[in-house]
C-alpha cells in the first residue's frame, strides 16, 4: 500500500466520522473496484439482516440510490447486480442500468436484484438537483464534476475553474519528481537498477503491456502543470496573476495534447475538453472540492 492509498483511507475515515456525527450511515466505495463492491454488498446485507425481524426467507428489502447527476449511481447499481448473491439465471433476466459520462441519462427508476435469502433490490434513480442554484461556487463545482451539462457553462470556463483550484492548492507538488529531464530519469533508472538499455526497454514494455500512449500524455500533463505553477513569478491569490498563469497553462497544454494552433479559439476548447476528461476519470489525482468541519 502506498502513501496515496493511506491518505485516501484516512480521508474516508474522516468523512465517515463526520456523517456519523450527523446520525447518517456512510460508506466510501469505488464502483469500478470489485473488492470495494464486495465489501459494500456485505455491508448492505448486514444492515438488512439487522432490520429483519423474522426468519421468513421471502423477506424483501429495497435500497434506493439517490444523489446528484453523474456521480456513478448507475455504475454502482450495475456493479452490485453483477457480483450480487443471486443466480446467474436471475442476473440474465434483469436489465442493466444505463451508464453514460453525460448527466441526465437515467430517466426512470430501475430495479436490480443484488441478493437472495433475503431478497434485496437496489433502485437506480435519476439524478436530482435543486430547481435553482444561486451559489456560484456550488454551481462551478457541480459543473466541474460533470453533474451539469458542459454546454450550459462551457468547457473552457470549467477547465479554467479546475486550474484555478489546482494552482491555489498544494496538489501539484506531488508531481515534482516528474519535472526531471527525461534523459536524466532514464540514466538514473539504469544506474540504480543496473539495467542495460535493452533491459530497460523490456521493463517498460512489461509495465505498459498494451497501448500506453495515454499514460505518457498524463505524465506530460502533470509535469507541465507542475512546472508552470512552480516557475510562475506572480501571486496566484491575485486575480489578474492567476488568469495570466491559466492562459500560460492552456498554451503549454496545447503542445502536450498536440492540438494545432491553426484552430485558433477552437484549440482552447479542445485543450479544455481533454483536460476535463483526465480530471473526471481520476488520472490527475483525487480531489475533495468541499471541506468539512472536522474539528467541530
Amino acid at each position: 500500500m502506498n502513501k496515496m492509498d493511506l491518505a485516501n483511507r484516512s480521508q474516508i475515515k474522516e468523512w465517515k466520522r463526520y456523517f456519523e456525527q450527523q446520525k447518517c450511515i456512510s460508506y466510501g466505495v469505488n464502483s469500478h473496484n470489485k473488492e470495494n463492491i464486495k465489501e459494500l454488498l456485505n455491508f448492505l446485507l448486514a444492515r438488512v439482516r439487522e432490520l429483519k425481524r423474522t426468519n421468513d426467507f421471502n423477506y424483501t428489502a429495497v435500497i434506493m440510490l439517490i444523489g446528484i447527476p453523474n456521480v456513478g449511481k448507475s455504475a454502482l447499481a450495475n456493479s452490485l447486480h453483477q457480483i450480487g448473491r443471486i443466480s446467474a439465471a436471475e442476473k440474465g433476466k434483469l436489465k442493466h442500468a444505463i451508464v453514460s459520462p453525460n448527466p441526465g441519462e437515467t430517466k426512470d427508476i430501475s430495479s436490480l436484484k443484488i441478493g437472495s435469502h433475503p431478497n434485496v433490490y437496489v433502485l437506480d434513480t435519476p439524478g436530482v438537483l435543486p430547481p435553482k442554484i444561486l451559489n456560484t461556487e456550488v454551481y462551478s463545482k457541480l459543473a466541474l464534476t460533470g453533474s451539469i451539462r458542459d454546454c450550459l457553462v462551457g468547457e473552457r470556463g470549467i477547465a479554467q475553474y479546475f486550474l484555478a483550484l489546482l494552482n491555489s492548492s498544494d496538489e501539484y507538488k506531488k508531481w515534482a519528481k516528474l519535472s526531471m529531464n527525461v534523459n536524466d530519469r532514464t540514466f538514473l533508472d539504469l544506474e540504480a537498477e543496473g539495467l542495460s538499455s535493452c533491459e530497460l526497454d523490456k521493463k517498460q514494455k512489461r509495465q505498459y503491456p498494451t497501448d500506453h500512449t495515454q499514460d505518457f500524455i498524463v505524465h506530460d500533463v502533470r509535469r507541465t502543470l507542475f512546472e508552470t505553477i512552480s516557475f510562475f513569478d506572480g501571486n496566484v491569490q491575485v486575480g489578474e496573476d492567476l488568469s495570466r498563469l491559466i492562459e500560460t497553462q492552456f498554451t503549454s497544454l496545447r503542445e502536450v495534447f498536440q492540438v494545432p494552433v491553426e484552430l485558433g479559439e477552437e484549440a482552447q476548447n479542445k485543450v479544455a475538453a481533454k483536460l476535463l476528461n483526465l480530471f473526471r476519470t481520476g488520472r490527475l489525482g483525487h480531489y475533495t472540492l468541499d471541506s468539512l468541519p472536522w474539528h467541530t
